[in-house]
């Protein structure tokens, strides 16, 4: 255990380890800067949206929210930027989604606020999982409730 403990408190193997736990997770992992452009984009959201990493970069998110969405989310945005403090830094968050082919998905994620060493907000990152198909499930269990409750 001694061994594994001066393993964590050394520089280069956390480095090392967050680069691995980034490139290598099934979900997606983002970080876009105070101007929600997207400047990391991992295997994880290649898989799920459909976009490579050199088709992202730099992009807005926009590309990723249903565009009745898009003016209240960019306002949302741009104000945790300027107040440093979001309530889904805490709270689950489920949101429709879109990929690259057009077609909607369902979006569960969580965000963390990333700050330099005086506090300032340097955008935000998200992990992201597709719950597409659970959503669906549940959705057909309500409807045939629903209709079963219906004949009683």
């Amino acid at each position: 255990m001694g061994d594994s403990v001066k393993m964590v408190n050394q520089p280069d193997f956390l480095d090392w380890l967050c680069r691995r736990l980034v490139a290598e997770s099934r979900d997606a992992i983002i970080f876009a800067d105070r101007d929600g452009r997207i400047r990391l984009w991992n295997a994880g959201a290649e898989a799920m949206f459909g976009y490579e990493a050199q088709e992202m970069e730099g992009q807005t998110l926009d590309r990723l929210i249903p565009e009745a969405l898009r003016a209240r989310h960019n306002e949302g945005y741009a104000r945790v930027m300027v107040e440093g403090r979001s309530k889904y830094a805490s709270e689950l968050l489920a949101v429709p989604g879109l990929k690259k082919d057009g077609s909607r998905i369902s979006l569960e994620f969580t965000i963390t606020l990333i700050k330099d060493e005086r506090g300032a907000v340097l955008g935000a990152a998200a992990i992201l999982r597709d719950v597409t198909a659970r959503w669906q499930r549940d959705r057909e269990l309500k409807k045939r409730l629903a209709e079963l409750e219906g004949r009683g």
